[in-house]
């Protein structure tokens, strides 16, 4: 009997995640599950990898229904606003790079904040972000200015960051609302939970994050009970910052889809999507 239980939550889970589906007791092929991408770069610079219909082709073809649009410099993003993209939901934030050097250095340049400011007039920016900071980097006036502006302008920040810089970029401003890019990369589930607990406005996205899976792809305790505890928390995304994660757009999406058909059915379909719809119900 207990067998027999566990084979109808297996089929229940893969009906729900689009992986099978059943009509007259048959099963056939549907979509899957569908995703929003909160980490995706369509960079200039040097050159784009795909033109703009084929970017809105592969997202489609994969199901992916919104996507977080950062570029450098932003022309990629403006690129996007302007696609015919129905059926996407498109979400731009204002990337501080004019080249990729400025990654270095974009925390102590006034200029940048100057760029940020510049951009925020073409009036559909809903973030600020991904920039890069590590530790004491993040305690800068132009990293000041830069998360007051979002606060002033209920914008959110998208931040590669570690432990350190996530904390005084909170300090900065404690209405700050953050994307951590990477969760941490491979920080303990125990400090991403703190982080989580301590700041009700951090929400972590799991692009390149180690430890979601162990062998054999299964789900690893640390993680299922964290997502369990935080389940609205988290978001996904491909990080597309060269081109051969565009190449491999499809596994990244795919490899995300393997573990979310392991959790519960609405909990998958927060992480999927659900959660970001919150987050930029707004946005077009």
């Amino acid at each position: 009997m207990r067998s027999r239980l566990s084979v109808r939550r297996v089929v229940a889970s893969l009906v729900a995640f689009g992986l099978i589906g059943l009509a007259s007791g048959r099963s056939m092929a549907v979509e899957p599950i569908e995703i929003f991408d909160a980490h995706l770069h369509y960079n200039w610079e040097p050159a784009p990898y795909y033109q703009p219909d084929e970017v809105l082709a592969l997202l489609k073809r994969h199901r992916v229904t919104g996507i977080l649009a950062t570029s450098r410099p932003n022309k990629g993003t403006h690129v996007l606003m302007e696609a015919n993209a129905d059926g996407l939901q498109i979400v731009p934030f204002i990337r501080p790079y004019r080249v990729r050097p400025d990654i270095q250095t974009w925390f102590r340049d006034p200029v940048i904040f100057d760029l940020v400011q510049d951009e925020f007039k073409r009036g559909y920016y809903r973030g600020i972000g991904e920039f890069h900071l590590t530790g004491s980097a993040a305690d800068t006036e132009v990293v000041k200015k830069t998360v007051d502006f979002a606060v002033a302008h209920d914008l959110y920040l998208h931040a590669h960051a570690d432990e350190d810089a996530v904390e005084i970029l909170m300090r900065h401003n404690p209405r700050a609302r953050i994307i951590w890019a990477h969760t941490g990369f491979g920080l303990s589930t125990d400090r991403v939970a703190a982080l989580l607990e301590r700041y009700p406005k951090l929400v972590g996205e799991l692009s390149y994050r180690s430890g979601i899976v162990g062998g054999g792809g299964a789900l690893t305790p640390e993680w299922r009970a964290l997502i369990e505890r935080f389940p609205d928390r988290f978001l996904l995304g491909s990080d597309t910052w060269v081109n051969e994660r565009w190449a491999a757009y499809g596994e990244i999406m795919a490899g995300y889809r393997a573990w979310l058909v392991q959790l519960p059915p609405a909990t998958a379909a927060k992480i999927a999507h659900g959660n970001a719809r919150a987050l930029f119900a707004d946005a077009r």
